[in-house]
């Protein structure tokens, strides 16, 4: 996740110190995001300054003690408006803890632990829905709405996998389930049959 390019996009509206880019990040992406890590904050900061995206000035205080205000350079803008004019791949490819869930309970053979794994997303998905959705609901922010909007978005689709599971796996009573569930070195004697996929076939998994 490129929190250290949000944090440039904050910094292009002006100059600021740490616990305020936390608390200004925070405000802008809102509650679907979660709080942002100050130790982390400053190691992008760190990051930033070593890399000639931002420069550090220590001001003194009266009282508390020196404060650090970071402001943005101008290859910190040329890095930012670079960013801001690329797609967005998914950083992760397709990987997903769900998805390996399903694969283990569909390979066990058992509907019974099948039927389990999907209920138990099922009702997990749900109550992060309704939490979005009163989340949404109360948002001031017009900007924060539209992406817990989206997160509502990514939970809908996330439900349609565990119906498009169910039906596959589960419509039969089960049957099909004997038909995949097969030991791992006849996995991996199938996989070693099966024609290589083509160049650049599947998802992309870009750079962390």
């Amino acid at each position: 996740m490129a929190i250290q390019h949000a944090v440039l996009a904050l910094l292009a509206r002006g100059p600021s110190y740490g616990y305020q880019l936390k608390g200004a990040f925070e405000a802008a992406t809102g509650p679907q995001w979660g709080p942002l890590n100050i130790g982390h904050l400053y190691q992008i900061l760190d990051r930033l300054s070593r890399d000639s995206l931002v420069v550090a000035e220590r001001q003194a205080q009266p009282v508390k003690p020196d404060r650090v205000v970071y402001q943005i350079t101008s290859a910190g803008r040329a890095e930012l408006a670079r960013w801001l004019d690329e797609p967005s791949p998914r950083s992760g490819g397709f990987r997903d803890d769900f998805f390996l869930k399903v694969t283990a309970a569909a390979r066990s053979g058992s509907a019974q632990t099948v039927r389990t794994v999907l209920s138990n997303q099922r009702g997990h998905l749900l109550r992060e829905l309704r939490n979005l959705d009163g989340l949404r609901r109360a948002a001031g922010d017009p900007v924060v709405g539209l992406l817990l909007a989206a997160a509502s978005r990514h939970v809908e689709a996330d439900l349609a996998f565990v119906n498009d599971a169910e039906a596959v796996l589960l419509a039969d009573g089960g049957a099909l389930l004997a038909t995949v569930a097969v030991a791992p070195s006849e996995i991996a004697a199938s996989a070693a049959d099966a024609p290589p996929a083509a160049e650049g076939a599947g998802p992309t998994r870009a750079a962390g």
